[in-house]
């Protein structure tokens, strides 16, 4: 499962207007790539459609479509919006990440 806090949710819904989608029937694709300083990067985008092999949260009303392979990376994982003159925007709490980069994108197990 992947959990959203209410600071992210807020700005998911202004996000995903500003953009076109819907946050009541459109998807926020959560995922993990190769790279960054720690080996492995946060991917987070808005989706229109489900792939066949995603698998679907659905947490402060908030659908997440998160592809197979990176859900093993992000279970239990809660997405946070971090704002303000030190605000990094949307961080991932991942308790599964040995080591974290400085700035929070990448990580490794």
């Amino acid at each position: 499962m992947i959990k959203v806090s209410d600071t992210a949710r807020k700005k998911i819904i202004d996000l995903m207007k500003d953009d076109g989608f819907d946050a009541a029937i459109d998807y926020v694709r959560v995922g993990v790539k190769s790279g960054g300083c720690s080996g492995l990067s946060y991917d987070l985008k808005f989706d229109k459609t489900k792939n066949e092999d995603d698998k679907i949260f659905i947490d402060n009303d908030i659908t997440i479509a998160v592809e197979k392979k990176s859900f093993l990376y992000l279970a239990g994982t809660v997405l946070e919006f971090s704002g303000g003159i030190n605000g990094k925007g949307f961080v991932f709490n991942n308790p599964n990440a040995n080591r974290t980069c400085g700035c929070g994108e990448s990580f490794s197990l």
